[in-house]
């Protein structure tokens, strides 16, 4: 079975490129879309299209605009969404994302740490499956992918 999968969350690790290598090794009929990971492009986007700005909050809020197309658009193509909470950051974007993918219904994967389990409790009750390792969510899709 084919699916589409949206990997959203941490940018700073190479879990997404972890999970695409085992969707590779194992075969599997799954387009992986997500959004831009490199920072110095999303993060400028807005000033570099639609100008420059004096005011930190304005050069987020364009560019934040900008992503948005793009992000909701690719969340709302996919079948499933896996999102992934880092330890470091605060990924606030991830958290919408999660949101957005029960609003509209699309089946959710969370990735995290144990040390998170408290503060990710709400998140990981609505997802269909809570995982610790990207070896995890590769299992998961190789499952669903059986006929």
């Amino acid at each position: 079975m084919a699916y589409t999968i949206y990997l959203s969350g941490e940018t700073h690790t190479d879990w997404r490129e972890q999970i695409i290598q085992g969707i590779e090794n194992n075969g599997l009929n799954v387009e992986v879309l997500g959004p831009i990971t490199n920072l110095n492009i999303s993060e400028n986007i807005g000033s570099e299209i639609l100008g420059a700005e004096e005011n930190n909050f304005w050069r987020d809020h364009k560019s934040a605009k900008i992503n948005a197309l793009r992000n909701n658009y690719y969340l709302g193509q996919a079948d499933l969404i896996v999102v992934y909470f880092g330890e470091k950051y605060k990924q606030w974007d991830a958290a919408f994302d999660a949101g957005l993918a029960i609003g509209l219904g699309i089946p959710l994967i969370v990735m995290h740490e144990p040390e998170l389990t408290h503060a990710l409790k709400e998140v990981d009750a609505a997802a269909l499956a809570v995982t610790q390792t990207t070896l995890q969510v590769v299992e998961i899709l190789a499952y669903i992918s059986q006929r």
